[in-house]
């Protein structure tokens, strides 16, 4: 009875908070008390590594989460799982099918790329398959690594940090490519993320549940190897740059990017997005993708009418493809991201190097029971919504 009366309820994308595509910090202390926005914090955060003694901030062995922590071991752990824990794609999975697109009507660069996906389908054996999967279901390990963080005065350069991770697990649902729905726990802390096919929320323990501005995108996770098919939609319309070798690999690189309309649609306050865009490294030799690459650039401006450059690159690579159930599916891979702070006119920068193992445990296709309802977004995000003056 409870979820329909949910049901019943008028779905409208609300101007909340957005998803914050790189680090996020809580907008409340221990206490409650609400702070500065999320961009002053994530500031402060780099102020304090900077003022660590000794330039190791990270030689503790204690959980993150154990008694007696210091803030800025907490914010290290929101950091990782800001990052890292469900970051979207650039742009939406085209929802036109990939055998109606036309060659001899698009670019030389752009029908190679369709080539190319052509190869990918038919190695991930998806071009074999009688009849395409209703639903999905995955879980996952985790273990999320802090490497280090190197600051520059313009006149010195110093690196902090030691490899301390945590060890997490995740599950991941997914009904269509619009319809998903993704927990993540790592050191007893919980990122739930869905879309319902019209709205993409987030839940965090310190920033309570937001949703994101702009054109409806995909979870990163489904499409690095995990769902071929959502994988070949969102680079349907992609461009082929030309090859590059990843490891023992001979790749072709294809390169899709969100444009202006749709990156301004995601502006916050004083946060601008610059630009968002994917490369997608396809072997030569297997067809597959094994080596993804985005990169996010953000330009905040401050009350001190200071300009500052938030650049996060993430790479992953991509590997160990099992079948199941006729289709191969990558079941192990590593991600690293870069968080890359620079201002307009200073020497100064820092750069923030972490990290992610993760290894899929299980797939299951066509779940009995799944349903719509099952990506219904959290009461909340209507609850919580701004009132709009006429």
């Amino acid at each position: 009875m409870a979820s329909r009366n949910r049901r019943k309820q008028r779905w409208c994308p609300q101007p909340l908070t957005p998803l914050m595509e790189g680090p996020d910090f809580g907008m409340e202390d221990d206490e409650g008390n609400k702070k500065e926005s999320s961009w002053e914090i994530i500031r402060e955060w780099f102020r304090t590594q900077r003022n660590v003694p000794g330039g190791n901030s990270f030689s503790s062995s204690i959980s993150l989460y154990g008694p007696n922590i210091p803030p800025a071991k907490r914010q290290d752990l929101r950091l990782l799982l800001g990052v890292l824990g469900c970051p979207l794609a650039p742009i939406p999975i085209s929802d036109t099918p990939i055998s109606n697109l036309h060659i001899r009507d698009i670019p030389l660069e752009t029908s190679t790329a369709y080539y190319i996906i052509q190869q990918y389908l038919a190695a991930a054996g998806c071009s074999k398959q009688r009849r395409c999967a209703k639903n999905m279901y995955a879980s996952g390990m985790v273990k999320l690594i802090r490497c280090e963080t190197e600051i520059s005065t313009g006149k010195s350069v110093r690196t902090m940090g030691s490899r301390t991770g945590e060890n997490g697990c995740f599950v991941l649902w997914r009904m269509s490519p619009e319809m998903w729905s993704l927990e993540l726990a790592v050191a007893g802390n919980k990122v739930v993320a869905g879309s319902d096919g019209k709205i993409v929320w987030r839940h965090t323990p310190w920033l309570g549940t937001h949703a994101a501005k702009g054109p409806q995108r995909p979870l990163r996770r489904i499409i690095q190897g995990l769902d071929p098919k959502s994988t070949a939609g969102l680079f349907s319309k992609a461009q082929c740059l030309g090859e590059k070798r990843i490891g023992d690999d001979d790749c072709f690189v294809l390169k899709v990017a969100a444009d202006r309309a749709a990156v301004m649609e995601r502006n916050e306050g004083p946060a601008e997005v610059i630009r968002h865009v994917l490369y997608g490294y396809f072997s030569q030799r297997s067809g597959l993708l094994i080596y993804m690459e985005d990169s996010h650039l953000t330009r905040v401006h401050s009350a001190e009418n200071d300009t500052v450059y938030w650049e996060t690159t993430i790479g992953s690579s991509i590997g160990d493809y099992r079948d199941v159930d006729g289709v191969l599916i990558a079941h192990q891979g590593r991600t690293v991201a870069t968080v890359f702070r620079f201002g307009e006119t200073s020497m100064e920068h820092t750069r923030t190097r972490m990290e992610e193992i993760w290894r899929i445990n299980d797939v299951v296709f066509n779940v009995p029971g799944l349903s719509g309802d099952s990506f219904i977004p959290p009461a909340d995000i209507f609850d919580t919504a701004p009132t709009v003056s006429p």
